[in-house]
């Protein structure tokens, strides 16, 4: 399938991301870790909520917000990435922006669902210095941009380990074309899973008619790293409702197995999926739902929707760790990123 612009979820139009990223020893420390804040749509998200839902794979995770947002179906915060310990003060930084932009919240109106994902970084990240501020999601937020997307070992990315390698970041997109009407999917993904032997980077490579015989690295320490996690976010501009996205989410599981992992026990593996293409207005006049139009499900068009959301699963996984890179972190521990140099490169 054809990939979007830059092969990233911010090729959905109105997506955008934004990064901050802690790197810095502290004497006996090193902080190594971040926030990432990825935006639905350039607006004002409470006021024009998107629908959404989600997909438990493993529930081994702290994810904040996923109670409300299965039980409505909307999306009304930003939907941020970090590590475990820094999901209270992520959500914080994300509830005092949400409230500097939304008077009305708490006082003459209702309160505020805030989405938080994580993943242990704690091998490279001296996660118990809880490091992280709710200034650092404030600012994460307000440098959000579509365009070009930063991947790898950067924001919530900066600690993580996929498959033994550098993981972090990664993200892309595809382009899904019926009756003349255009959709994009795109996928960002937060790696922090797997065992070495189980990737199948090489196979996914020979399929793009890349050369690869890398090895798989060998790990100092494998009894101090976690299982690890992963969070999937799902975006996409075409009109599906919550059910649907539902499905969706469920498809980029399949993705996520492509690449060769077995879900361990102490992962957490969580899926959000929204669509910004029928935003929900906050407040009504009108007792009765607009009439809106989505797909049908028996449309040809939902199985190259699913298509589009496995295959850039597969590929944002693969992502986080071609574009990541050598990272030192605490205790003087390094690892490396996949062992692969494209021939273009």
């Amino acid at each position: 399938m054809e990939r979007g612009k830059w092969n990233a979820i911010t090729d959905v139009p109105g997506v955008k991301v934004g990064h901050v990223t802690l790197d810095e020893q502290r004497e006996k420390d090193y902080l190594c870790t971040g926030v990432t804040a990825l935006l639905p749509h350039g607006g004002n998200i409470f006021e024009q909520k998107v629908r959404a839902a989600s997909f438990v794979l493993n529930g081994f995770g702290k994810t904040a917000g996923l109670i409300q947002l299965e039980e409505l179906g909307l999306l009304e915060s930003p939907i941020m990435l970090t590590n475990t310990f820094s999901v209270s003060a992520v959500l914080e930084g994300t509830l005092r922006h949400m409230l500097e932009e939304n008077p009305a919240i708490g006082d003459t109106t209702s309160t505020l669902n805030v989405v938080v994902g994580e993943c242990n970084d704690s091998y490279l990240n001296s996660i118990r210095l809880l490091a992280v501020q709710p200034t650092h999601a404030i600012e994460a937020i307000k440098s959000a941009t579509d365009g070009p997307l930063s991947q790898g070992a950067v924001g919530a990315g900066k600690g993580m380990i996929c498959y033994g390698a550098k993981g972090g970041i990664g993200s892309s997109s595809r382009l899904v074309q019926a009756e003349d009407q255009p959709y994009t999917v795109g996928v960002l993904t937060l790696t922090n899973f797997g065992k070495p032997e189980e990737c199948k980077i090489n196979e996914w490579l020979a399929r793009n008619g890349e050369s690869s015989q890398a090895k798989v690295p060998t790990l100092d320490e494998p009894a101090a790293r976690p299982d690890g996690s992963v969070i999937i976010v799902v975006a996409t501009d075409a009109p599906v409702n919550e059910r649907q996205l539902k499905r969706f989410a469920k498809r980029a599981a399949i993705g996520l197995g492509r690449t060769g992992t077995n879900v361990h026990n102490g992962s957490g593996d969580i899926i959000i999926a929204f669509s910004n293409a029928h935003p929900v207005s906050h407040t009504s006049n009108s007792m009765m739902e607009q009439s809106i139009a989505f797909l049908r499900d028996d449309h040809p068009i939902m199985n190259n929707l699913f298509e589009a959301v496995i295959d850039s699963t597969e590929e944002a996984v693969y992502q986080s760790l071609l574009h990541a890179e050598n990272t030192t972190g605490r205790r003087g521990r390094i690892v490396k990123r996949w062992p692969f140099v494209s021939e273009k490169e």
